[in-house]
């Protein structure tokens, strides 16, 4: 019985969400499927490899994890699989994989590409599918396409780091509209090395302690935790930091488009005193 887990963009009022699990249900015997979210943030890289990354390591071994995402954002209409720690992960070829693993996955195979009158999510969810199937009658992974060697150093924002500082992107705003920042605690307290510090996000606004729990902080007061993914997040209190501070999560389209925002995309760490 496969266990298949659902990430995509497409939202939770369109059809294609139900169409995608017909689609599995119809080819596959009995498969588990569980959603991990229909709300990534359309081209939002960062965002889609953070949820992945650190939700696909709590399913069982040999989960088969399909992320409809960024499917057609190149002109190849190449799919893929990568095999990784015991999990399947399929999307498409655009450097995801290398995003949510950070590095290039055990083993991937490219999938034959699509006809052009097929590059549908629909028709890519029933590739997938197939693909499933022949993992399921215990078809190796290199059985069932073309072993890929071409990975992608895919970073859409490299870490911006000085001596006594570290600039870094935001990443997801969650429904509470905390703001979480792409840095781990271990990364967090390797550049610090003991320092104090200060957190900046909008011009005079700065947090110098990391606190435990959002209660940590009097009401209506703003906080820096490191949230149960381990990323650093800003948060109020009782209230919700990314409106009050002009705070949105980092994209590359959004980086590149040519409308203006007010919106601040990255959170700067400033690091007192010297190593």
């Amino acid at each position: 019985m496969a266990i298949i887990t659902l990430t995509s963009d497409i939202g939770h009022t369109d059809y294609l969400p139900g169409a995608i699990k017909g689609k599995l249900l119809a080819i596959l015997k009995n498969p588990v499927i569980a959603d991990i979210t229909h709300e990534l943030e359309p081209f939002n890289m960062l965002q889609a490899a953070y949820m992945c990354r650190n939700a696909f390591w709590h399913y069982p071994q040999h989960t088969y994890h399909i992320v409809i995402a960024n499917l057609f954002d190149l002109q190849s209409t190449t799919m893929m699989i990568a095999k990784d720690n015991g999990q399947y992960i399929f999307c498409a070829d655009n450097g995801l994989v290398e995003m949510i693993l950070k590095r290039p996955p055990e083993i991937a195979v490219k999938l034959n590409p699509l006809k052009p009158e097929n590059n549908k999510v629909l028709s890519v969810t029933t590739a997938f599918a197939k693909a499933i199937q022949q993992l399921e009658n215990d078809l190796n992974i290199e059985e069932i396409g073309q072993i890929k060697t071409d990975f992608i150093a895919y970073n859409l924002f490299k870490p911006v780091i000085g001596n006594n500082w570290i600039e870094r992107p935001i990443i997801f705003i969650d429904k509470f509209e905390n703001v979480i920042v792409d840095i781990t605690e271990a990364e967090f307290e390797e550049q610090r090395g003991g320092r104090d510090f200060q957190i900046i996000f909008r011009r005079n606004e700065f947090i110098d302690k990391i606190s435990n729990t959002y209660a940590d902080v009097n009401l209506g007061d703003k906080a820096a935790i490191f949230n149960s993914a381990g990323y650093l997040e800003i948060a109020i209190n009782k209230g919700n930091a990314a409106g009050l501070f002009g705070l949105k999560s980092f994209s590359e389209f959004q980086q590149h488009s040519i409308i203006p925002t007010m919106m601040y995309q990255t959170i700067k760490i400033n690091f007192i005193n010297e190593k």
